[in-house]
């Protein structure tokens, strides 16, 4: 029955189509949530996020990362898809890093404000620290102060926790060029700047 066999041909293919649309559908949307991310992001807070199966998920994760290193007959990227402690985050491939850092400091001569600036004290004095860590003691969101801290290259990532995949940051020798010190043992000692009462950072910005 001819006809038959070309009405399921079609119907396969049809089913083959609307899969595929669905895939590039969930690469998309997984490329918007990673463009915003702070932070490596699991299959199954992705897979919550966007409301499709964590197979769903890996399989287009899988696609994404073969994309942007350039399997098949597309360029390599100059970012790429990296799992980090359990998660998943857009990364700039290491043989670009010394030309966006360059960039970066280029674009960006202006001082750090205030809040960079106490955020970065928080940082050397108790790292490697969380930025959940950090905004508990800055009793603010740090989302934005470190990732201007990272562009500038004034601290970097130190580690990410396999169970949490928090990721903790510590400073850099950029900071000391900066500071004109040798180690962060030259660091001033900062219990005589703290507040009567005070012994930590914790202290000094609940204060405020």
């Amino acid at each position: 029955m001819p006809e038959v066999d070309e009405d399921l041909e079609t119907a396969a293919g049809a089913a083959e189509t609307a899969r595929s649309a669905g895939a590039v559908d969930v690469e998309r949307a997984l490329e918007a949530v990673f463009l915003v991310a702070d932070e490596p992001l699991s299959l199954v807070s992705l897979a919550t996020a966007l409301g499709v199966p964590v197979p769903a998920v890996r399989q287009s994760i899988e696609r994404l990362v073969a994309d942007y290193n350039g399997e098949g007959d597309g360029p390599r990227r100059g970012f790429e898809l990296r799992e980090v402690g359990g998660g998943w985050r857009f990364y700039v491939r290491a043989d670009h890093d010394e030309l966006v850092r360059e960039f970066v400091l280029t674009q960006n001569p202006s001082r750090l404000s205030q809040a960079a600036l106490e955020t970065l004290a928080v940082i050397a004095y108790k790292q490697p620290i969380s930025r959940s860590s950090i905004a508990s003691i800055r009793a603010v969101n740090v989302d934005s102060v470190v990732r201007t801290l990272l562009g500038r290259g004034l601290i970097t990532e130190a580690y990410t926790e396999s169970e949490t995949g928090a990721i903790h940051y510590a400073t850099t020798d950029m900071l000391l060029v900066q500071l004109g010190i040798n180690s962060l043992d030259e660091l001033p000692l900062i219990s005589p700047l703290l507040e009567d009462g005070a012994d930590g950072f914790d202290d000094v910005f609940s204060a405020r």
